[in-house]
Order: structure tokens, then C-alpha cells, then sequence
């Protein structure tokens, strides 16, 4: 199967895993379904191809998991190689207060953690673009860079105008991470036009909102209505309420109707459909799906499998017609700390 796991060259010496296995549902309180071993999980999905792992300073206690796993695997005869993406979220309420020494010092927390010399890959994050700040961390992150401690600088959750500023900075920038998916299309409004004019490609969560664009979910009912069970974690509920910016219940069973056409073409999934959509995008290099044990290694093949020709993607455009698109750009909603999206978000997760 590892040869069905294509790879994507993000530059000539560092080379990805087109499905990236995400860590955030890995973290501590996230979620009662976790894996009994998630060590050997880790050893799974890098033996089918899946070689890529994302992860953050503050999904707490998956960079030292999956230290443990770089650990354990260099105890083998053949350590596979492996990339680790994390990143630097640095908390709301030091915005405007940071210092060199204090970047420095989570970007050495997380060598430490993972056990590495080197960070493959950080990913920066600023909560609040009207807090002073933002250009001097991401300056103090490619010093960092220069010396060794990072090899690709890179950027999540940041606008299109926040993006080209830190570029015009003179910033090198290998990737985004973004959500993007059939209900979230805000990444279509400048971003990838940015992207790709300045060389850069993006790595996509939510593809599948959190498994609402699934089989799982069609013709059922909304578990957040009255009277219904609810949610039991806060990346459904977020995805919950992306879907609400795309039209609701019904508009999420008409597109899953309208997928599953797709699909049973194929004899495939929604899942595999909607994933393999995003892939198909222009600058997408990878798409990122939680998994929290080795049960979905499997469904992976599916996605690189499945072709999408012309008259699926007519559906699927038609589909996303009906659609109503989110406001603002990427992350713009969710930005906003007194909206329903933002009162969701934890902000201050990077203390020791």
C-alpha cells in the first residue's frame, strides 16, 4: 500500500507524505476514543506511507507522544524516516509582550519534547492581528531557522493580507495550514492565488469536518438539535458550526446525498471523495486527517485510488453551488474571540 500513498516535494531535499496523520484528536481531554497504543499506531501508518505527522506546542502531551515514537524507532535495525510538522502558538494574553529569549525557549520545549536536533517544520500562529508583535516572532522564528533548530519555516490559520505582509517581510515560507474543504472554501478567495505566486502550497484540515463528510452522517439526524445527543468534543463542534456558514442541516444531507452519487460510481466513500476533491486543488499539498488509532490506515489507499473525472467534478461544483460560503477569508471567523466560532478556541495553552 505504501506505494498508493503519493508524495509531495515541498522543496528539492524535503519531500511529504500527500495524507499528513494529524495529532490534535491525540490530545489530552480531546476525546474518550483514543488508540491503547498509539506508539505502534505511529509505526502502522509510516509502514503504509503515511510518513508525515502534524502536531503543536499546545495540543498538550502528542509532542511527547510521538517523541516516543522517533525514540522507539530509531532502536530498529532500519528506522523508517519520518517528518514531524508542530507548531508556534504563542498565548493571546502574551501578544505584544514577547521576547527572543521566550520564543526560543517553546521552540527548544518542543526539540526536547520530540527529541530531535532539528524541527522539520514549524508552523506559525498570531491570535490577533491588532496585537504588536506578529512579524518581530515570525523574524526571531527564521533566526531560529539560520541556526539550526528549524528546517522549513511555515504559517497556519493566517489570512491572505497577514500572509503577503509576512512575505513582503521578507520571510521564506514553504506552506499554509488551512482549513479547507467542501464546505469551507475561503482558501478559493486570494489565498491560493497568493500561494502559488509566491511558490508556496498549503496543507489542509477539515477536509472531511471532522467526519460530518462521511457515510457516517447521511440521513442522519442533527445531533444538536432539541432533544438530541449533542457533541462531545470541541473540533465537532467547530465543524458543526461550519457547516451552520454553509446552510445548515439540510444544505450538509443534500451535499452528502449529492456525494454519495459520486461515491457509489466509484464504489467508493464520501470520505474518499471529499478528500481526494481538496487534493485535486490547485497548491494543495497535502490534506491532514485525525486518526486516532490504526482502524483508518486502511481507508487511505481509497482516496489515491478514486479518480475524479469531468462529470464527478460537475456534481460536485453543482453541489457547491448550493452552498453558502463563509465570511471573510481564511480563519477570519474564527478570529473573532466573541463570535461562535471564537468562543469556542482555547487561547492560552503554551504556559509550562
Amino acid at each position: 500500500m505504501a506505494g498508493m500513498i503519493p508524495r509531495c516535494e515541498l522543496r528539492s531535499d524535503y519531500t511529504i507524505s500527500r495524507i499528513i496523520k494529524g495529532g490534535w484528536q491525540l490530545s489530552e481531554g480531546h476525546s474518550r476514543a483514543l488508540s491503547d497504543d498509539p506508539v505502534a499506531d505511529m509505526f502502522a501508518f509510516v509502514e503504509q506511507g503515511i510518513d508525515t505527522f502534524d502536531c503543536a506546542d499546545i495540543y498538550t502531551g502528542v509532542e511527547e507522544l510521538i517523541g516516543r515514537f522517533i525514540a522507539a524507532n530509531r532502536q530498529r535495525a532500519e528506522p523508517m524516516p519520518v517528518r514531524v510538522h508542530t507548531k508556534y502558538v504563542p498565548d493571546y494574553a502574551e501578544l505584544g509582550q514577547l521576547n527572543r529569549a521566550k520564543v526560543e525557549q517553546i521552540i527548544d520545549r518542543s526539540l526536547s519534547r520530540l527529541g530531535v536536533e532539528q524541527l522539520d517544520m514549524v508552523q506559525f500562529h498570531w491570535w490577533n492581528y491588532a496585537a504588536p508583535g506578529c512579524e518581530q516572532a515570525a523574524q526571531w522564528l527564521a533566526e531560529l531557522q539560520q541556526a539550526g533548530k528549524i528546517a522549513l519555516l511555515s504559517l497556519t490559520n493566517f489570512n491572505s493580507e497577514q500572509t503577503r505582509a509576512l512575505l513582503e517581510a521578507g520571510l521564506a515560507l514553504a506552506t499554509t495550514q488551512v482549513q479547507y474543504s467542501l464546505l469551507d472554501p475561503r482558501p478559493e478567495k486570494s489565498l491560493i492565488g497568493l500561494c502559488r505566486e509566491h511558490g508556496m502550497q498549503l496543507l489542509c484540515y477539515g477536509s472531511l469536518a471532522g467526519g460530518f463528510l462521511s457515510d457516517r452522517w447521511l440521513g442522519e439526524p442533527d445531533p444538536t438539535a432539541p432533544g438530541g445527543p449533542g457533541l462531545d468534543n470541541r473540533s465537532l463542534i467547530k465543524y458543526r458550526l461550519m457547516i451552520e456558514e454553509a446552510g445548515g442541516w439540510d444544505a450538509l444531507q443534500d451535499l452528502l446525498g449529492g456525494l454519495k452519487s459520486v461515491a457509489d460510481r466509484h464504489q467508493s466513500s464520501i470520505a474518499s471523495v471529499a478528500a481526494r476533491w481538496v487534493l485535486d486543488q490547485p497548491q494543495v499539498a497535502a490534506v491532514i486527517l485525525g486518526a486516532r488509532n490504526a482502524a483508518h490506515v486502511a481507508r487511505c489507499e481509497e482516496i489515491f485510488s478514486l479518480n475524479l473525472d469531468e462529470e464527478d467534478r460537475a456534481v460536485i461544483a453543482a453541489l457547491r453551488g448550493q452552498l453558502g460560503v463563509p465570511a471573510g477569508d481564511v480563519f477570519d471567523l474564527e478570529r473573532d474571540k466573541q463570535g461562535s466560532h471564537g468562543r469556542i478556541m482555547k487561547y492560552d495553552l503554551n504556559s509550562d
